[in-house]
Formats: structure tokens, sequence, C-alpha cells
């Protein structure tokens, strides 16, 4: 409507002009005369109302896609977990150079991009329990019968290294006195109308479960200096008077005088126990060492008390530190005494004791 308005007072104005005098331009003579077309301007027509639209339906959320699968590593390129050690565990000392202390460390590794970009960082392994060192295994113990009371007389026949032959007597004692023992050995050789002691041993202590417990043996050797070894069981050492040495003591310890008769105790406890392995350590005159002996099979001996079955044992040469080499032989049916002892010393020398007597004493008790 206002633009309308406008328009009329425009044209209002313009005829107002015409009247006063103002010269329109003339036409052209021979043009046809013009008509005139009143025209009436028009409002827009109202627009029609907008329908009613509903509220839009929310649009659902969109479903999550599952995640690709990740490739496998190769074996080749899957790390290997790092050794656990254990806490106690020394390293080896690390020398200028290698490494260690004031060296660069390193240059870290770059794992490869397209490996990095396809495989998760692992999660570390669990570190697995370092397992305890497994406790050392008891000494075999035997069951014993400590034989009765004796006196054994026997012959000794030496074949030195060079050749040269001896012969002499040994005789083996050991008395009992309530919970205490003691037993001699003496083993000597003729030299004209001379005997010679080739050695003289001693030993003393206490009856116990496991059989004869030394406390001090004393060795007398040709040539040699006499020389003790005590056995402290309360502290479970033993001790030498010929060196500064001190051995751990372990369960049923002999020394060299008792080692004969400890085994007839084993086997009188019972003979089964003449099988496999018998080891049993023994206090020398400077160390201890352990006397594995072997069970070399039944052997028949030829002795003044006539021919006798017996059971061989022997203590083989140890090598690269024990060279000697200790046989006995045990009789079943003379109450498992040892009616043979050999000894072979190191460079050769052998020394044989064969019984010629068994004679039983009073017990002590």
């Amino acid at each position: 409507m206002v633009l309308g308005t406008l328009i009329v007072l425009l044209h209002a104005a313009l005829f107002s002009l015409i009247g006063s005098g103002v010269a329109l331009p003339r036409l052209p003579s021979g043009l046809p005369a013009t008509s005139f077309v009143q025209a009436q301007l028009l409002s827009d027509p109202a627009p029609d109302p907008a329908p009613d639209l509903a509220p839009p339906e929310p649009i659902p959320p969109p479903k999550p896609l599952p995640l690709p699968k990740l490739p496998e590593l190769a074996p080749e390129l899957t790390p290997e977990p790092a050794p656990v050690l254990a806490e106690d565990a020394v390293g080896p000392e690390v020398e200028p150079g290698s490494g260690g202390a004031g060296e660069s460390p390193p240059a870290a590794i770059t794992p490869s991009p397209g490996l990095a970009a396809s495989a998760a960082p692992a999660e570390p392994a669990p570190a697995e329990p370092v397992p305890a060192v497994p406790p050392l295994p008891e000494a075999r113990r035997y069951k014993v019968s400590l034989p009765p009371p004796s006196a054994m007389t026997m012959d000794v026949a030496r074949v030195d290294a060079d050749g040269t032959r001896w012969s002499g007597e040994a005789q083996l004692s050991w008395q009992q006195a309530s919970d205490s023992y003691r037993i001699e050995f003496e083993a000597g050789i003729r030299i004209v109308f001379t005997r010679v002691n080739l050695a003289v041993l001693t030993s003393e202590g206490r009856v116990a479960s496991t059989g004869f417990a030394p406390v001090k043996m004393t060795e007398k050797r040709r040539g040699r200096a006499l020389t003790a070894t005590h056995f402290d069981w309360e502290n479970k050492k033993i001790s030498f008077s010929a060196s500064q040495k001190n051995v751990d003591l372990a369960a049923g310890a002999q020394d060299k005088a008792s080692v004969p008769l400890q085994l007839t105790a084993i086997a009188r406890g019972d003979p089964a126990q003449l099988t496999g392995d018998i080891d049993i350590q023994v206090g020398e005159e400077r160390d201890a060492t352990v006397y594995r002996f072997v069970v070399v099979g039944q052997e028949e001996i030829d002795t003044k008390l006539g021919r006798l079955q017996t059971v061989h044992l022997s203590r083989p040469p140890k090598e690269g530190s024990y060279r000697s080499r200790f046989d006995i032989w045990l009789a079943p049916a003379r109450g498992w005494y040892p009616v043979q002892l050999r000894n072979t010393e190191a460079n050769g020398a052998v020394t044989t004791q064969t019984v010629n007597n068994i004679a039983l004493t009073a017990t002590g008790k």
C-alpha cells in the first residue's frame, strides 16, 4: 500500500509540472497514436500458512563398528622375557670398555613403524618365582649292631714298591665300658730278631645309635711324629693337630681305626645294607674325607682258621685327590668280623693282614 501511494504521488507531481508549462518533447510525426492503459498496483497475496509439522523422530545412535583383528607377531619377532635372577645372584665383574661404569649406554632400539602401528604394546609378563635351591640330601643312615668286644691277631704280608717282601703280625682289639669304647690297632714287621711297628692307632669315643662315635684318634707311623684327630660332636667339627683345618662333622663319622668295626656293625645290623655305595666320613691325620665303599662280591679266602666265605668291600682310588686303596673282607660265619684287610698305598706298596685268631673278651659292663 505504501509503495502504491508513493507511485500515485509521483505521478501527480509529474502532471503538475506538465500543467505549469513544462514542455514535453514532441514525438515524431507519423507515429501511431499512443493509447494509455490504466494499471492498478495490487499487494502481494498473503502466503499460505505453513502446515503443522510433527517433531522429527530422534536419530538412533550409530552402532559401534567391530574393531579390526590385529595381526599376530611372527615368532621370530616375539620378544623373549628377560631371565629372572635370584636375589643373591652375583653378576660377573665388568671390565673397562665393556659397557660398565663410565661407558656410554647402548643406543635404544627403535621398533619398526609398521610393527608399532599394527600391534599394541604388550604388557610385561609377570616374573615367575625363582625356585628355591633344594636342600642337600642327608647322609645315608644305617641300622647298626656292634660286635662283641674282641681281640684279633693277624698275619701281615707286605710288598714294598720295589718288590721287597716283609712279614709280621697285627692286632685289632676293642673294649667297651658302659657307653664308651677304646679300639687299638698295631701292625709291624719282623726284621731278623727285631719287630718294627709300621703303624699304631688308637680310637676312643662313645657308643651311639649310629655305632662308634670317635672323640679322639692318635696315629703313629714309622718315621713320622704322633698326630691326633679330635671329634667335637657338640659343635660338629673335626680338628687336627697336624693341620689348621676345621671340617664339618657328619653323622656316623669314623676314624681310620674304627672304620673296619663300623662296617661290621652295619653288616650285623642288616646284611641287606651292604648294597650300593656305603659312604662314611673318616677323620685322618690332617684332613677328613669320605670313604666310599662298594661291594665287590662274595669271595672265599684262605686263613689259619680255614677257608672262609666273605663279602669283599673296596674303597677304590679317588681320581685326582686320593690314589690309595683300601679293601676289607667280612666273614658272616664269624660274626661279620673283618677277617682280612689290605691297604694299597699311592706309591704301590701293599700291606695285607689276614686273621689267624679271634678271641671274645669281657664286655666291661
